[in-house]
């Protein structure tokens, strides 16, 4: 057991806690760093890894949502509110980790949307946001081409052309947990609840076992917050057997395509008149997805299936070239699920694509509060609303804890360029590639990587000779990042996965490196 695994633990059995939060995803991590922030004693745990469901199973962006426009004016406030969130994210909180960039909507003969009407939209996506990124616009056909090399041009009459950002969403949600950690919450992952502590009628507590070493123990808390995605009416009927369900879920399936040509903008391929394809630059490659399809199977066994695969690929060909879609450049998939609440009276399937995309924040009859729905792009907030429900139970106001000037900051935040000039003139041994790698993945966090090769140089040497990842991230994630299972490091703490480069030589040396973390 880590030295970090072992000061969780030895926290967790101490005294009482305000609040504890059962899911460490976005919303679980959201939560439990406005708690800390608020002064509350605060415990999130989590039955695998952090994000290692659906908040690591995103598109990778931080946006106002475009497409939400042609839902009609009541989209207009969300998608504002999603843009000041999507500023604060790239401008203060998380600079090394939020990333500006463009986007194209092709606008081909035939297709669900005309220039005119995709320059309107892209014109009022950028009045709601305060025009930060300039004002959207309509390129002509050539002009496009030049920001897409694969841009299929067969009936292309042009392309609207807006901003928002992407991310590395694993590694948000790592630096975010940290930032709980900082701000004095206890976090452990591999923790699985197993019953639910009474006081009377009230639930005020859980029962844990530990997956990594089998032990068995208990927390208690004043208020327990259900912020466990797509199990979360499991969590619900652990607390009443008889509770209804409250969320459907819908499945969404990406592609990550090696390319050998840089993209310099994103796009967004209409499918029809409310859903899209995406088609972005991450992490040297070309992300693509996402299908959205009712899922009613086990959380833990969505796959990217066969059918997904064959799905992703039409729908880009419909604005990419051919060479850029062949299968054999397909490094890895991934799948994802939606949380999507149910209104009253509405069942379980149906189409899921035209669903709403909200957060329901809501007690049940022990007092457990439960939350559902959301996104990565208002994450911040929403762990700010569901602390204000926290509040309400505890008789404490905790309203003030979101605040609409400029947000504290996660660890490392700094440009990402200048980071990588800083390191460049510390150690100009190390590659280019690596130092960017470095700077847009930690921030000024890097020296404290860094630092871990002073005794051991090794540590400097690339994990796979094919990707910018370093042995050293490998061995900070063991040590500082709750890193316990080897997909742990490298789904999650690094890109290794996500480029097809985790080797059986690769993963053997990262179980060793782990456990010398131990």
């Amino acid at each position: 057991m880590s030295e970090q695994r072992a000061r969780a633990r030895e926290a967790l059995g101490h005294g009482a806690f305000d609040l504890v939060v059962i899911g460490g995803g976005a919303l679980g991590i959201a939560t439990t760093w406005a708690a800390a922030r608020s002064g509350l004693r605060v415990a999130l745990v989590e039955a695998g890894d952090f994000a290692g469901a659906t908040s690591s199973a995103s598109s990778k962006l931080v946006h106002g949502g475009l497409r939400y426009l042609a839902m009609g004016p009541g989209a207009v406030p969300m998608v504002r509110e999603n843009h000041a969130e999507r500023r604060a994210l790239g401008d203060h909180l998380a600079p090394h980790l939020v990333r500006p960039l463009p986007f194209l909507v092709p606008v081909y003969r035939g297709g669900p949307h005309s220039r005119p009407v995709l320059g309107a939209g892209v014109v009022l996506y950028s009045a709601l946001s305060g025009f930060g990124d300039g004002l959207g616009k309509v390129l002509s056909a050539r002009r496009a081409v030049e920001y897409v090399p694969h841009l299929r041009t067969e009936g292309l009459r042009g392309a609207a052309l807006y901003h928002d950002h992407q991310m590395n969403d694993s590694r948000v949600a790592i630096t975010a947990a940290r930032a709980a950690a900082e701000a004095g919450a206890v976090l452990l992952n591999h923790v699985e609840v197993v019953g639910m502590r009474r006081t009377g009628s009230r639930i005020s507590g859980v029962e844990l076992r530990d997956r990594v070493d089998g032990a068995s123990f208990g927390v208690d808390a004043t208020v327990v917050v259900n912020a466990t995605g797509p199990w979360l009416d499991a969590l619900r009927r652990m607390e009443d057997p008889s509770a209804a369900p409250s969320v459907r879920l819908s499945k969404g399936a990406h592609l990550v395509l090696r390319t050998d040509t840089p993209w310099r903008a994103a796009m967004t391929i209409p499918v029809d008149d409310v859903r899209v394809s995406f088609a972005i630059p991450w992490e040297g490659q070309l992300l693509l997805g996402t299908t959205d399809e009712a899922y009613e199977g086990d959380p833990a066994d969505v796959r990217c299936s066969e059918a997904d695969v064959a799905q992703i690929l039409g729908e880009a060909s419909t604005g990419i070239t051919a060479d850029a879609l062949d299968r054999s450049r397909i490094a890895y998939t991934f799948a994802g699920l939606r949380v999507l609440p149910l209104s009253s009276g509405e069942g379980g399937s149906g189409d899921t694509s035209h669903a709403k995309r909200e957060t329901v924040i809501t007690a049940g009859r022990g007092g457990m509060i439960s939350v559902a729905g959301g996104k990565w792009t208002t994450f911040r907030r929403i762990g700010a609303q569901v602390l204000a429900r926290v509040g309400e139970s505890l008789g404490r106001d905790l309203t003030g804890a979101f605040s609409d000037g400029v947000p504290a900051a996660l660890p490392g935040a700094a440009l990402p360029d200048r980071v990588t000039a800083q390191l460049g003139r510390e150690l100009p041994s190390l590659p280019d590639d690596v130092l960017a790698h470095l700077a847009t993945h930690y921030g000024t966090v890097s020296h404290e990587v860094l630092a871990l090769a002073l005794d051991d140089p090794s540590l400097l040497d690339r994990v796979h000779p094919d990707g910018p990842d370093i042995w050293a991230q490998v061995a900070h994630a063991g040590r500082f990042e709750w890193a316990t299972e080897v997909d742990d490091v490298l789904r999650r703490r690094t890109t290794v996965v996500v480029r097809g480069l985790d080797t059986p030589s690769v993963r053997e040396r990262t179980s060793e490196l782990l456990a010398l973390s131990a």
